[in-house]
């Protein structure tokens, strides 16, 4: 009997050790990094377009992948690329439609994964000032808070006018940068209504101060204002850093699609425990109503679907005479390439 254990116990040891040496090769076949340190650069990390990012970040999924990642946190989104291209940051998490801003300027960038298959854009009108409010047309004269001129949220809000019959000129546009600045300006009466992402118009929604009157952070909505599938946030970077550094630029894209794959069943007490106390906001409830809200818009694999970049084309040319459709290769402002391959690995 002693001599049977002994010969189960030698053959596991055995077992172990065969499976410990098919490993090693499969760890030094790994690719080498061309760079472990990472700079990103984002408009508002407590933003729920930018939730994939941050939760890579809180699980260490970054560092699983051999990466050291800082996030650096840009007020303006829209002009959050120019400002830092080319200096400290590697980069961005923003809108799909800044790279194709960007290519109409004669810049070179490019997304390598999805975090967002909508905008996850609101417009909600301010429920003091215009109590009467009936349709689109009603915000003739009004003032709308943005997050910034040329910002996503300014592109949905004049597809939303377009389709009443308004012109961007038939109502002032004002940027407020920060969630602080726009919460004073709805509430002392500056702007009759704001185009903006979660959790703050949940938070106005939900205290009765904001009424929504349209809404791209479901797909439905956002088929809707847009006539098709439009890709929300990303991260995207300058061509040249993605040819030169494709290892990093997988791992990275690793990093997201399994956390992307993470977001598809984490459940309520999953991601208040994930997230930074201070993204919610001091109201537990709110943060997870305003989770719920987005939670369809969030992308299951990070891949940009195949009508997606046409139809960001399509809206931004419709409202910047500056971005002239024939003159942009949208084949260039994007790569499924790296999603691909993670999503085969985490069977997302």
């Amino acid at each position: 009997m002693a001599n049977r254990g002994l010969k189960r116990r030698t053959f596991s040891s055995a077992l172990a050790l065969l499976a410990g040496a098919a490993a090693v090769p499969a760890l030094r076949a790994q690719p080498r990094l061309e760079k472990t340190r990472i700079a990103i650069s984002v408009g508002a990390k407590g933003d729920f377009c930018n939730l994939p990012l941050t939760i890579a970040e809180q699980l260490g999924y970054f560092k699983t992948e051999g990466l050291e990642v800082e996030i650096a946190e840009f007020p303006i989104a829209s002009r959050m690329a120019p400002a830092a291209a080319g200096a400290a940051a590697d980069l961005f998490s923003g809108s799909y439609e800044h790279t194709i801003r960007l290519q109409s300027k004669g810049q070179k960038f490019q997304s390598i994964v999805l975090q967002g298959r909508a905008p996850a854009i609101a417009l909600g009108i301010a429920v003091k000032a215009l109590p009467r409010y009936r349709s689109t047309a009603d915000l003739r004269g009004k003032k709308i808070g943005i997050s910034a001129t040329g910002s996503v949220g300014h592109m949905v809000a004049n597809l939303i006018l377009s389709r009443a019959g308004l012109k961007a000129d038939d109502v002032s546009f004002i940027g407020f940068g920060t969630v602080a600045g726009t919460l004073t300006a709805l509430r002392s009466g500056q702007i009759d209504a704001v185009c903006n992402a979660d959790p703050v118009m949940t938070m106005l929604e939900q205290r009765g101060e904001l009424r929504i009157v349209a809404d791209t952070r479901t797909l439905k909505g956002t088929l809707e204002v847009f006539g098709g599938a439009m890709p929300g946030a990303c991260l995207y970077g300058a061509v040249d850093f993605v040819k030169k550094n494709p290892n990093t630029v997988q791992a990275l894209t690793n990093a997201m699609v399994h956390s992307l794959k993470w977001l598809q069943t984490a459940g309520p007490g999953d991601i208040i425990r994930t997230v930074p106390e201070t993204y919610l906001m001091g109201d537990r409830a709110l943060y997870l109503a305003a989770f719920n809200k987005v939670r369809e818009s969030i992308s299951p694999d990070g891949m940009i679907p195949d009508d997606g970049p046409r139809t960001a084309l399509k809206a931004l040319a419709g409202f910047d005479p500056s971005i002239r459709a024939d003159k942009i290769e949208l084949s260039r402002t994007y790569s499924n390439e790296f999603a691909k391959k993670a999503k085969i690995r985490f069977l997302a």
